[in-house]
């Protein structure tokens, strides 16, 4: 398996074929811009969690300073448990997105088309650098495989 550098492309489908350079440059533009959404989206679903882990642990600090005022302790504690709940399902939807786009991007690398590879490469680090770079003050290590 080699790079190769021409027009001629089948990418992820067997209907996805470019013969005209039109074509090609229109796919490479499509994988340039899907590969930028997966860093839009990788940035929501950390944003997201941020959001929900620091909404969870403020309501369970609200839940448990309103023990004292004698509220209802159980009511208290599912509304709590039931929005964590979604919190969790929505991440986790994110999460399943985001890897389906990622694995769709490799799979498209695997072409070993030189071009696909550049775009794909180029759209990453633009993405990176649109939507991820203010992410640096907040660490959030999921997975430490290099693959999620």
């Amino acid at each position: 398996m080699t790079f190769n550098w021409g027009k001629k492309v089948i990418l992820l489908i067997s209907s996805w074929k470019t013969h005209s350079w039109t074509g090609y440059l229109l796919t490479l533009l499509a994988c340039f811009l899907f590969s930028a959404f997966y860093q839009y989206m990788e940035d929501r679903r950390l944003r997201f969690k941020t959001l929900s882990s620091s909404s969870s642990s403020s309501s369970s600090s609200v839940n448990s300073s309103s023990l004292s005022v004698g509220a209802p302790l159980l009511f208290k504690l599912n509304r709590g448990r039931r929005g964590l709940r979604h919190a969790r399902v929505a991440t986790a939807v994110l999460f399943g997105v985001n890897s389906a786009i990622g694995y769709l991007l490799m799979l498209a690398i695997m072409s070993f088309n030189g071009g696909v590879f550049i775009a794909i490469v180029l759209g990453l680090s633009v993405g990176y650098f649109l939507f991820r770079t203010q992410d640096e003050d907040v660490v959030v290590v999921d997975n430490p495989c290099a693959c999620a």
